[in-house]
């Protein structure tokens, strides 16, 4: 049985941190105040998928995580960036 990277307590601290660079990406590219980025970068699925540590997303780039945002917001789905070999 694989072990968790963390506890749940350690995720949900570590959570902000990964959080607070792509809703500033998403401020400085869009119209729209810092806080109303968060408020929307919550109700995505994306950050739904972020919060579930088995996901493995958290691991993405700042960058990364912002253009799956985009792709979300096109497209309606969270799409994960292929692995490089």
């Amino acid at each position: 049985m694989n072990e968790p990277f963390m506890t749940k307590e350690q995720f949900s601290s570590f959570l902000p941190l990964i959080v607070a660079p792509v809703v500033e990406l998403i401020s400085n590219n869009c119209n729209l105040s810092e806080a109303e980025c968060a408020l929307r970068f919550y109700k995505s699925n994306l950050y739904s998928e972020l919060a579930d540590e088995n996901t493995k997303l958290w691991h993405y780039s700042a960058l990364t995580l912002y253009h799956m945002y985009q792709d979300e917001l096109l497209t309606g789905r969270c799409i994960y960036p292929e692995e490089s070999a």
